[in-house]
C-alpha cells in the first residue's frame, strides 16, 4: 500500500523534528502494511518552503538507513504545493515536484478559501499534461460550508484526495461528515495519512480505511488504494461520476 501524503522528513517543516523521529513514522507506517510513501513537504506555504534538492537528498539518506536496517519501505520524493497564480512557472523552472515523478502534483488550497484563479491553474496544469490532486478538501473552509466548490474543482479536471485522520474522526465530527459527503459524491480519488508525527498528526492510516468498511464503502477502500499505486505507476486513475451536492442536501447531513 502506499501512502501518497506524508511529512516524514526531519527538520524541514512542521513534521518531525529528528531522523529518530521520522524513522519512528516509518517503522510505525510498515507495521500497517504501508509498502510505499511519497514524502510531500510542504513548498511555497507561507510558514514552510521546502526546497526539491533538500527532498531529494534527505529521502536518499533515510533510504541507505532504511537499506541498513533491512525495513521494506520505498520513499518517493513529491511536494505539497502550496497553490499560487504563479505554481505553473515554478513546475516549469524545475522548483516544484511531481507525486514520485509521475503526472500528478498535490495542491494544497488555503485553509478558509478556494481562490479565483484556482480553476485557472487547474486548466494551465492539465495544458503542461499535469493532474492537480486537491489536499483534504475536507478540511477546507470554504469547501466545508459550500461542497460544490469541490465539485466545480473535479469537473474542471482536479482530483481530491481525501485524509485518513478526517475519516477516523481526529479532527473531529463536523470534518469527518464533510469528509464522508465527499467520499459519497465521488469527489475524491486518492487517499493520504498527512502524517506530521505520533503524537497530534499521527497517520491512522487503518483507521480511517476502518471507518470505510463500518459505513460499506468497500468499493471506494479499492478504488483509493488502487489509485494511490497508480500514481506510483504513473496511470490514470479511476474516476467514477461526480454528484454535485445540492446546499439543502448537504445541510440534511449535518443534523
Amino acid at each position: 500500500m502506499l501512502d501518497m501524503h506524508s511529512h516524514i522528513l526531519y527538520g524541514v517543516d512542521d513534521g518531525p523534528t529528528t531522523k529518530t523521529e521520522s524513522l519512528h513514522l516509518i517503522e510505525q507506517a510498515v507495521n500497517a502494511g504501508v509498502t510505499d510513501i511519497i514524502a510531500t513537504s510542504h513548498a511555497f506555504h507561507p510558514q514552510f518552503h521546502v526546497q526539491a534538492t533538500t527532498i531529494r537528498e534527505q529521502i536518499a539518506e533515510l533510504s541507505t538507513e532504511l537499506q541498513d536496517r533491512q525495513i521494506p519501505l520505498k520513499l518517493h520524493t513529491g511536494q505539497e504545493l502550496r497553490l499560487k497564480d504563479v505554481l505553473t512557472d515554478k513546475i516549469a523552472e524545475g522548483e516544484a515536484l511531481t507525486l514520485a515523478g509521475s503526472r500528478y502534483v498535490l495542491i494544497e488550497l488555503p485553509s478558509n478559501t478556494v481562490p479565483a484563479y484556482t480553476i485557472p491553474v487547474i486548466q494551465q496544469l492539465l495544458g503542461m499534461n499535469l493532474i492537480p490532486i486537491i489536499a483534504h478538501p475536507e478540511r477546507n473552509k470554504a469547501i466545508a460550508e459550500k461542497p460544490n466548490r469541490l465539485y466545480r474543482l473535479i469537473t474542471n479536471g482536479a482530483l481530491g484526495q481525501i485524509t485518513a485522520g478526517s475519516l477516523a474522526g481526529h479532527f473531529g465530527r463536523a470534518i469527518q461528515k464533510t469528509a464522508m459527503q465527499l467520499v459519497e459524491a465521488n469527489l475524491v480519488h486518492t487517499y493520504g495519512s498527512d502524517v506530521h508525527n505520533i503524537k497530534t498528526r499521527p497517520a491512522l492510516f487503518n483507521e480511517g480505511l476502518d471507518h470505510l468498511e463500518k459505513r460499506k464503502k468497500h468499493e471506494v477502500i479499492d478504488i483509493l488504494l488502487e489509485n494511490n499505486d497508480r500514481i506510483i505507476r504513473n496511470e490514470f486513475l479511476i474516476q467514477l461520476e461526480p454528484e454535485e451536492i445540492s446546499d439543502s442536501k448537504w445541510w440534511r447531513v449535518l443534523k
